[in-house]
């Protein structure tokens, strides 16, 4: 799209505010607001920021930052009155001299991308994001009491969310996404929407505005919609589950299981342990692996739902794999770079995979473990010459720097579940 067609939108819309999305290193969505008619300036010159103010990015004694927003990512937000209606973009992040903004992970990935399409491969990936519904007190303050208590796939009554999940899935056609189903999930008030895969950027985006779009919508109800890993100590956990195909041109590699196929995957395997500071980036992350099918080990299957990736039965496009340790409180943009930089090393490599796990493999106790802690997450990372190679120095810092003191503050709590409730319940 370009502006000329953009401003047709905001005509046809009657779109007078637009606000400007970008994510910090740890993926928490930020944002500002501009009037409709200050767009094109954005477009040409940019929306400068304070960066320092955000976690992670600049110091105070170099601290503007530029937004530019992708046009590419216009929506409206259909929760937000159609009277002077509200239009969101996502945006590239760069220095004021354009240099892109290294914490950037949308340019990141994008980059990433572009290097897979002069290879000659492409991506589609489909995230699986589940979450919570929690009821409100009288201020409209979450409480950490689940909307039902109905259990996987239940039906209305014991459903409750029905209609939550079904304003949510048309919120989301409005925005572009298309919901492919939608169900009750396992613990109460635990709920799933999946949309169709796309593109490796646009995955990342979809996910974010996603999240978006559960939070506002269940925010309508007078409900709380929550991503947090473990939100209830006894009962499953939010996972993101990641599915991948790998395309060679026009055809899937996974459809025959091709030996590139199996490489990616092994790729993926060999530097999980490597990843999991960014796909499990919480210390209640911790809690919800190696229970309720989220898997604790280094393993693959073609059907096992304990492995951490499993090659589901599909025919067609469908054919792809699921990477299953990861949860929401990911950053996305970080994350998925990191999975395909893997999958192609472990091309390059031609490394051959491991033989496919049999049996419960949340149960074995001599299998190769993911990290049991977000401190040994961290320190495994801190040792990865490979994430350095894929994320800059200065952001990998950041990031650890971070999650290190997340770790050290759930250590001095005595490692209490309560204690991350009352840090991330409300956030995520």
């Amino acid at each position: 799209m370009d502006l000329k067609d953009i401003r047709e939108l905001l005509s046809e819309y009657e779109i007078k505010f637009i606000r400007l999305v970008f994510c910090d290193i740890s993926g928490r969505q930020k944002n500002i607001a501009i009037m409709a008619d200050e767009l094109e300036h954005a477009v040409k010159h940019g929306v400068s920021f304070d960066a320092s103010a955000i976690k992670g990015f600049l110091n105070i004694n170099e601290s503007d930052l530029l937004l530019f927003p992708d046009l590419d990512t216009f929506s409206v937000l259909p929760w937000r009155p159609s009277d002077r209606g509200v239009a969101r973009f996502y945006c590239y992040i760069t220095y004021p001299d354009r240099r892109p903004f290294e914490g950037d992970g949308r340019y990141l990935l994008s980059e990433i991308e572009k290097k897979s399409g002069r290879a000659g491969y492409s991506f589609l990936v489909g995230p699986e994001c589940e979450f919570y519904l929690f009821q409100t007190d009288e201020k409209g303050s979450p409480v950490l009491v689940p909307f039902d208590d109905a259990g996987y796939f239940d039906m209305s009554p014991l459903d409750r969310g029905e209609d939550v999940r079904r304003e949510i899935c048309f919120a989301l056609e409005n925005m572009g996404l298309k919901p492919e189903r939608s169900h009750h999930e396992h613990g109460p008030g635990q709920n799933e929407i999946d949309f169709r895969c796309s593109s490796p950027l646009k995955a990342a985006d979809d996910l974010m505005t996603f999240k978006t779009a559960v939070k506002a919508i269940a925010q309508q109800h007078g409900l709380f919609a929550s991503f947090l890993p473990k939100p209830l100590e006894k009962e499953s956990g939010n996972g993101l589950h990641i599915n991948l195909s790998l395309y060679d041109k026009d055809e899937n590699l996974f459809e025959k299981r091709d030996a590139k196929a199996m490489s990616f995957m092994a790729g993926i395997l060999r530097r999980m342990k490597e990843i999991t500071s960014f796909a499990n980036p919480l210390a209640s992350s911790y809690e919800r692996l190696g229970q309720f099918e989220a898997p604790s080990t280094v393993s693959w299957s073609f059907q096992n739902r304990s492995t951490l990736i499993r090659i589901p039965y599909a025919e067609g496009y469908d054919c792809r794999m699921e990477i299953r340790s990861p949860d929401p409180a990911a950053n996305p943009y970080l994350l998925i770079s990191l999975l395909l930089s893997a999958g192609f090393e472990g091309i390059a490599d031609g490394i051959e995979s491991e033989p496919e796990a049999a049996g419960d493999m949340l149960s074995l106790p001599f299998s190769e473990k993911l990290p049991l802690s977000l401190s040994e997450a961290v320190e495994v990372t801190r040792k990865s010459s490979f994430v350095y190679q894929v994320i800059p120095e200065k952001i990998v810092e950041e990031y650890l720097e971070d999650r290190s003191a997340e770790a050290s503050d759930y250590e001095a709590d005595g490692r209490s579940h309560d204690s991350q409730i009352r840090r991330h319940f409300r956030f995520i």
